[in-house]
């Protein structure tokens, strides 16, 4: 094995684990709403995805391509699961759905 594969299976590794590491917020937020969640955060590791992104595709780096990638998929659905939890007042977000008022 060469010092090359070794540093590309070292970026596969961190890669591999940094996207999944998202994976667990996504079924949080399946199971009880994106509430806790901001959307300032959401936004500014997309926007460093979109950066890492960029910078893998400079230096062609396909495990940082990729990682990127996969990861900004992920926020988005984090983005888009916490607005349809806002928008429809899902109980799990522990926001009341609207009714008729009595």
């Amino acid at each position: 094995m060469t010092i090359h594969d070794v540093t590309a299976l070292v970026g596969g590794a961190a890669a591999l684990c940094t996207t999944l590491s998202f994976v667990p917020q996504l079924v949080k937020i399946h199971k009880q709403g994106g509430r806790d969640l901001s959307y300032g955060m959401l936004l500014l590791y997309l926007l460093g995805l979109a950066l890492w992104l960029v910078y893998g595709l400079r230096i062609q780096a396909v495990e940082v391509i990729a990682a990127n990638v996969v990861g900004g998929t992920l926020v988005v659905a984090a983005i888009a699961m916490k607005r349809r939890s806002q928008l429809h007042g899902d109980r799990r977000s522990g926001v009341p759905e609207a009714g008729p008022s009595r």
